[in-house]
């Protein structure tokens, strides 16, 4: 359903992004084992099987042919090694993002050079025009991620989480007021 929208990859100065194959599920159960990692998120590190499930569902796609599915694993170019995800979930010209990068390659500023590369990514092919991630309010660290990535949080809240948003038609609205020197 999804072969022929699947996801490119994508690079940026230090990260590769690879579409997400299941044969990466056992590194990544290594990457993601950490509990601290699901604070903000919830839910439990899963084994290596668990995660070759999940990754053969979303490579597989979304059973909306409306909506693409979209994921990456985030290898570091410089040792070979996976350090995290980025995801998007693509329904017409808006992207809802994520990422995630290990407690092993944090501070690091992986996540920030992959978020960033992901809604760069995004908005040069040129079909999404709006980027949104959802963040919980007392998670600094993805706040800093998503404000590195251009998005600015608004005032919705969905599920708790503020909602975090990158508008390619305000930005060019934005751009033509500067260049005329007025207010739209």
């Amino acid at each position: 359903m999804q072969a022929d929208r699947a996801p490119e990859p994508f690079s940026t100065f230090r990260l590769d992004a690879l579409p997400l194959d299941a044969t990466y599920a056992q590194e990544m159960a290594g990457v993601l084992s950490d509990p601290a990692l699901h604070t903000w998120t919830g839910g439990a590190p899963e084994d290596a099987g668990t995660l070759r499930a999940r990754y053969e569902r979303q490579a597989a796609g979304s059973p909306d042919p409306a909506e693409l599915w979209w994921n990456w694993v985030l290898r570091v170019r410089a040792d070979g090694c996976l350090a995290g995800y980025v995801q998007a979930t693509v329904r017409g010209a808006r992207a809802e993002v994520a990422w995630v990068v290990g407690t092993r390659w944090q501070g690091r500023g992986y996540a920030k050079e992959g978020a960033a590369g992901l809604v760069r990514h995004l908005l040069d092919r040129g079909s999404v025009r709006t980027v949104v991630a959802h963040i919980h309010p007392d998670h600094a660290a993805s706040a800093a991620v998503a404000t590195a990535a251009g998005l600015l949080p608004t005032d919705g809240r969905e599920d708790g989480e503020v909602r975090w948003r990158r508008d390619t038609a305000r930005e060019t609205a934005t751009d033509r007021v500067a260049c005329s020197g007025r207010d739209l």
